[in-house]
C-alpha cells in the first residue's frame, strides 16, 4: 500500500504538485485550485500535531471499522468524501497564492521524514498508528490531485 512514509511515493506526489497550474479546474466538488491547496496544507498540519480536533462521538463507535474500508488496497478515497468543517471550502477563502500554498504542502510532505506525531487521533477514524496514517495521508493527497486532474 502506497503510504507518505515512502521516499518514492512521496517524490511521486510533489511531483504531482509541482505539475498544478492555475489551469488546473476541478472534475468534482466545490472548491477552488486555491482552496484545495490550502485545505491539503491544514489538513497536513494536522497529522503534523500542530492542530488538534476533538474526536466525534459516532467516530467512537464507527470510526475503526471506516478506517479498515478506507485503506483496502487499491480503493481511492470516494469523490465527495465528507471532511472536518474546520477544512471545508467554505471556511477558506476562494483565492490566495496558489504558489505560496504548493510550496507549504511540499514542505509539509518534506516532513514525513521527520515525523513524530505517533499519538494522533483523528477527529473519525481515532488513534491511528503510523503506517495507517502514512497510507491515510497518501490517499488524501492522491484524492485531492486526482480531483484537479494532477
Amino acid at each position: 500500500m502506497k503510504t507518505v512514509f515512502d521516499k518514492k511515493t512521496k517524490e511521486e506526489l510533489i511531483e504531482r504538485i509541482n505539475s498544478i497550474s492555475e489551469n488546473n479546474k476541478a472534475l468534482w466538488g466545490k472548491m477552488t485550485l486555491y482552496q484545495m491547496l490550502k485545505h491539503c496544507t491544514l489538513w497536513e498540519e494536522w497529522i503534523a500535531g500542530k492542530t488538534k480536533y476533538k474526536q466525534a462521538l459516532i467516530g467512537r463507535l464507527f470510526g475503526r471499522m471506516a478506517l479498515k474500508n478506507v485503506l483496502k488496497e487499491g480503493r481511492p478515497l470516494r469523490k465527495n468524501t465528507p471532511t472536518l468543517q474546520d477544512l471545508r471550502a467554505n471556511k477558506i477563502p476562494e483565492n490566495g497564492d496558489i504558489a505560496s500554498e504548493k510550496a507549504k504542502w511540499i514542505a509539509c510532505l518534506e516532513g514525513y521524514d521527520h515525523f513524530s506525531n505517533l499519538d494522533f487521533v483523528h477527529a473519525f477514524f481515532g488513534r491511528m498508528t503510523k503506517e495507517e496514517i502514512g497510507c491515510l495521508a497518501y490517499k488524501h493527497a492522491d484524492h485531492h490531485l486526482r480531483q484537479f486532474n494532477a
